[in-house]
């Protein structure tokens, strides 16, 4: 009987959570110029990113080590995408939760290069 109590109070919280306005998207047009900023945002972080890789400061420090702090180095080139979605008043949800997949998708590919050249350098082959 108890969880079927808790299942009842589980699901009433997450439609009290669904009808909040702040989660709401309400079908904003988003125009030509902004969104080639933000495809520009986008490009400078993925090219501050891949500068910071090809970068010999890196070669040894521990992978996570170095990984994090490639993406915080690269991090003011989200701001900017964020910038951009404020003044075109996305909601703030959506706009952290694209942000958070992108710097997500981000770390995992940086991780697995370094992964991936730390493994050669092991190995004895020079890259």
């Amino acid at each position: 009987m108890k969880k079927l109590g808790f299942l009842i109070l589980t699901l009433t919280s997450l439609a009290a959570y669904a009808d909040d306005p702040k989660n709401d998207w309400h079908n904003t047009t988003l125009t030509e110029e902004t969104i080639k900023k933000i495809q520009e945002a986008k490009y400078q972080y993925n090219k501050c990113v891949v500068d910071e890789l090809k970068s010999p400061a890196y070669v040894k420090q521990e992978v996570r080590g170095a990984t994090e702090v490639i993406i915080k180095k690269c991090e003011p080139s989200l701001a900017l995408m964020r910038q951009v979605y404020t003044e075109q008043k996305v909601p703030e949800v959506i706009a952290d939760r694209h942000l958070k997949q992108m710097r997500i998708e981000t770390t995992r590919n940086v991780l697995k290069q370094m992964m991936f050249a730390d493994a050669i350098r092991q190995s004895g082959q020079n890259p």
